[in-house]
């Protein structure tokens, strides 16, 4: 699964992130605003989950609907 959270560190973002971390998730942040604006991203968090591109409010609901992982 190809995770990439775009991200400002606003409490949105960081709200995103602490659920990528409790999930045991491997993402890549990327944090550079004209890569957002040049993918016509307007608003952050965005998560994109192999290609499939979330809002805030998808992003949240996905995470929650998740399982979490064991740390093996």
């Amino acid at each position: 699964m190809s995770i990439i959270l775009y991200s400002t560190h606003c409490p949105c973002c960081n709200v995103i992130e602490k659920k990528l971390k409790s999930k045991k998730l491997e993402y890549v942040e990327v944090n550079d605003s004209q890569i957002m604006k040049n993918k016509g991203f307007t608003t952050v968090p965005i998560l994109d989950v192999d290609r499939t591109v979330m809002d805030f409010s998808a992003a949240n609901e996905w995470l929650n609907s998740l399982e979490v992982t064991s740390g093996d």
